[in-house]
């Protein structure tokens, strides 16, 4: 038995393997409509989410489970005082795998720990989302054609956003990857990563600017400014709107450029961009199903 609790627990031969079934998913959905019969997922949410407990759960679905769980902690026991630890011994023994997100860094491996069914981190406060690195890989393996030899520019919240650390975790174990850092000074990249990259001799480069950068770039990928990750209204308010892309922001960018975001959007993406065939932010929602379908199979061993 395996959970996924970082982007690395996987290798890149295993990511190929995986993102090879998420696309013969795309590809043949009634082949695997029954794969799951008899199955059950559990999303155990302690806090707030759309997409990737509606994907989830769209995901087992598809593969013709059945889905249980709770979507906000004081609807569970949670709000008792029950431990993580204790919530999953329960979880285990009504289904047969569990997607968890929580507020605190490092739950979800406490459950995993504890868990006799795989545990999946479907985020963790500030600090991983791998099933949304899965979907950011395959999406851009899916419409590039490679995961290896491109610029991205990251730009937006580099500092708070658990996608962006995920993403560059998961990018550096390909050739060629050149990283652009697009931010205000406050939310600027982690000084951890920045000493990871000098470490492994990976091309960066940090600006303030989206205009001075954005010809340079094969792929976008935009964040929203985390309200919920701040400690002061004033700081929020202040850098909430520093990124907006619009249709003048991307006249200079590469006609097959790619815009990228792992969503929700509040102001830093025009909707005036979305009818450009460079924006793939919708495409990556319906990857971001694909890709739990693959991952669902692969934890449970179920072969089609």
């Amino acid at each position: 038995m395996r959970h996924l609790m970082n982007p690395l627990d996987f290798t890149t031969k295993e990511l190929e393997k995986l993102f090879d079934l998420a696309n013969d998913i795309e590809r043949n959905p009634a082949k695997y409509a029954h794969a799951c019969e008899g199955k059950k997922l559990a999303t155990c949410f302690y806090e707030p989410s759309t997409r990737t407990r509606l994907s989830f759960e769209s995901a087992m679905l598809s593969l013709g489970g059945q889905v249980l769980g709770f979507a906000d902690a004081s609807n569970s026991s949670a709000a008792k005082g029950e431990s993580v630890s204790d919530t999953i011994r329960i979880i285990s023994c009504y289904a047969d795998i569990c997607a968890m997100r929580h507020p605190k860094e490092g739950a979800p491996m406490v459950a995993a720990s504890k868990s006799s069914i795989p545990v999946i981190n479907a985020g963790d406060g500030g600090h991983q989302h791998p099933t949304q690195t899965l979907t950011d890989l395959l999406t851009i393996r899916s419409l590039k054609g490679r995961l290896n030899s491109f610029t991205i520019g990251l730009c937006g919240d580099l500092k708070f956003g658990r996608t962006v650390h995920s993403l560059i975790n998961a990018l550096v174990r390909y050739e060629n990857i050149r990283f652009i850092f697009i931010s205000p000074e406050e939310l600027k990249v982690p000084d951890y990563i920045i000493e990871m990259l000098k470490e492994k001799g990976i091309s960066y480069e940090e600006v303030i600017r989206l205009e001075d950068c954005m010809p340079q770039l094969d792929l976008l990928y935009m964040t929203r400014v985390q309200k919920e990750r701040f400690f002061n209204e004033e700081d929020y308010v202040r850098l909430k709107d520093f990124y907006i892309l619009n249709k003048a922001k991307m006249e200079p960018a590469k006609k097959d450029m790619l815009v990228l975001h792992p969503l929700p959007r509040v102001n830093e993406i025009s909707v005036e961009v979305d009818d450009d065939p460079r924006a793939a932010y919708f495409k990556q929602v319906q990857y971001g199903v694909y890709v739990r379908m693959a991952l669902i199979l692969t934890l449970l061993e179920i072969q089609v």
